[in-house]
């Protein structure tokens, strides 16, 4: 692997990024804001905390961590593996959560895995709603699960065979896209002592325990903080998006995870600031037409982030969607894998999403059309 270590950004002053900081503020201003809408947007980033960072920083960890202990890069394992490369993306993709994808995304963006190998991993993600999933209906997650890999690794193998114009810059292809952070910071063990209870938190929550009965203020007080240390990390970051694997996997999960929880944030504030101020009703789109359905599914996998998959997830749980919008959707969504697939190859994110829609529709429909009542 070629030396990774890039400049950091120019834009800079002080320890901070403008443009970041910026954003950070104005998040920030938005949380404090008085009545409604303060409210409004507390309460999603305290959702966005627990339903999504936590366990995006569990996986982040899981990864980074294995790399370090059993000293080897994911990267370049994944360049050796040849014809396994897809299925093993495949997998790491179908894995609950987005840091599977994230991983592969990373490695793509330094040279390492085909592009193949990125639409086997987002078309095999279901993102964090694999983990509702999996606690409340694992009859369904048992077949949501596999098929999606199974999915991802033909749509990938397909995907390398066909003339697909390369997307990477020089820079993709050398690797020179990180800079090194260094030493393991104290706001990086300050993320991870956070992102754990958060972890826990987010696992009960999941397992419909009544989170405020338990902890009391403690949660949302937890998740506040971790998200504000997050956007300190995100604002004042070397980085683009992906991390270097010279880094600690402490410093990895908290960088990568405070960059994909600022998207993540962003996501679930226009999702729920159309819903609250534009009239926006997903329950009830759904309810319009049956046949259209699937379709719709399909269509809200296209949006990064996992907030809309868990939205329609939860409308699978309570029997308001069919099976077949359930799978169109859990093949379609790329999970918040597609936050920094967006920031550091534009081109290759929308490509790979438009790919892993077109097995969604064949797959969903198909489910729709030859066994409607399955798992309903």
């Amino acid at each position: 692997m070629t030396d990774t270590t890039v400049p950091p950004p120019t834009s800079t002053f002080g320890p901070f990024r403008p443009k970041r900081l910026l954003v950070a503020l104005i998040l920030l201003s938005l949380a404090i804001a008085p009545g409604h809408l303060g409210a409004l947007t507390r309460e999603m980033m305290i959702d966005a905390y627990i339903a999504v960072s936590c366990f995006v920083a569990a996986t982040l960890l899981l990864f980074y961590g294995a790399e370090r202990v059993f000293k080897f890069r994911i990267g370049d394992a994944l360049s050796r593996a040849k014809g396994w490369q897809v299925p093993i993306a495949s997998l790491m993709g179908a894995t609950p959560g987005c840091g599977g994808a994230v991983v592969v995304v990373a490695a793509y963006s330094s040279g390492h895995v085909s592009f193949g190998s990125v639409v086997a991993a987002l078309t095999a993600t279901m993102g964090d709603a694999a983990f509702l999933l999996i606690a409340t209906r694992p009859d369904a997650a048992a077949v949501v699960l596999p098929l999606s890999f199974a999915v991802g690794v033909l749509s990938g193998w397909i995907i390398d065979r066909l003339p697909v114009p390369e997307m990477r810059t020089e820079a993709h292809k050398t690797g020179e896209l990180a800079a090194v952070i260094g030493r393991t910071r104290p706001q990086d063990y300050g993320f991870l002592a956070l992102a754990l209870p958060g972890l826990v938190i987010g696992v009960m929550d999941l397992m419909t325990f009544d989170i405020a009965a338990i902890f009391g203020s403690v949660a949302p007080v937890l998740a506040l903080a971790g998200t504000a240390l997050g956007l300190l990390i995100w604002s004042t970051s070397k980085l683009t998006a992906m991390s270097n694997d010279k880094d600690s996997p402490v410093t990895r999960l908290a960088e990568e995870t405070s960059f994909i929880s600022v998207w993540v944030i962003g996501a679930f504030l226009a999702y729920e600031y159309l819903a609250a101020y534009g009239g926006l009703d997903l329950e009830t789109w759904f309810a319009t037409v049956a046949p259209l359905l699937p379709l719709m599914a399909i269509f809200i996998g296209l949006i990064p982030g996992c907030g809309p998959q868990i939205l329609v997830t939860t409308l699978y749980i309570n029997g308001l969607v069919p099976f077949a919008a359930l799978l169109g959707n859990a093949i379609s969504n790329d999970g918040d894998a597609l936050f920094p697939a967006i920031a550091l190859n534009p081109k290759a994110a929308i490509w790979a999403t438009v790919y892993s829609a077109i097995p969604a529709l064949i797959v969903a429909y198909g489910f729709y059309v030859f066994a409607p009542g399955f798992l309903n």
